[in-house]
């Protein structure tokens, strides 16, 4: 699996042949992260909640792909109206090929910037051969964690906000990763994308080093394979 990020907490992941781009909010950065919408193949777009931060571009990428298959929460998939979508909620899966991708609670809000109610707010965990990810989306820390490697088995890598005012800071993304997901390695999002969120990197490194876990700051458009 491939995973580039887009800034915020868009990721586009590549696996098998098929591209999943998750909480779309690329316009924001395009000019670091040089991505172009109209030259990708998008099949999958996945949305962890409403907020404007995590779905202002799924219009344009619906407009671009409209064969692309919309997963998220029935409220989210009915307020898209997608011509191709998977409504999944809490205790629901979506799979293509060998990748499953199961939604798990987030302690967040969730509601589109018109107001309207945007379903419970989720993350995800990718399993595929040999790997589990978990793809936390906006959340604080909950004991519901510590619960995800007794159900699916060892978390390898788990994406996690850290910038703190909106979700976990580095601090407690840090307890998250080593004491609940008991999780070696952490990709960090959602951060210094805006003042309130932004966060001095040697600090938030050093919190993860004292608990043993690695913490990777990732560039806009940087790539990871795993």
């Amino acid at each position: 699996m491939k995973i580039k990020f887009l800034g915020q907490n868009c990721f586009l992941f590549t696996y098998d042949g098929k591209t999943i781009l998750t909480d779309p909010f690329y316009n924001f950065s395009k000019d670091k992260s040089g991505f172009d919408i109209s030259a990708q193949k998008i099949d999958y777009i996945l949305i962890t909640h409403a907020h404007g931060d995590h779905i202002a571009d799924v219009a344009e990428v619906l407009q671009h792909h409209p064969e692309a298959t919309l997963i998220g929460q029935p409220e989210i998939c009915g307020y898209f109206k997608a011509k191709n979508s998977i409504d999944i909620n809490f205790g629901g899966s979506a799979k293509f090929s060998d990748l499953k991708i199961s939604m798990v609670p987030a302690s967040h809000t969730s509601s589109f910037p018109d107001g309207s109610y945007g379903g419970e707010p989720s993350g995800y965990i990718f399993r595929f051969p040999g790997n589990n990810i978990y793809f936390a989306g906006d959340t604080g820390v909950m004991a519901d964690m510590a619960y995800f490697p007794q159900l699916f088995g060892e978390i390898n890598l788990s994406i996690l906000p850290i910038g703190s005012h909106y979700t976990m800071c580095a601090r407690k993304a840090s307890f998250a990763a080593a004491e609940l997901l008991k999780c070696p390695k952490v990709i960090g999002c959602h951060f210094d994308t805006f003042p309130p969120i932004k966060i001095d990197h040697d600090v938030a490194k050093n919190l993860f080093n004292e608990k043993n876990v690695e913490l990777i700051l990732p560039e806009l458009g940087e790539e990871f394979t795993i």
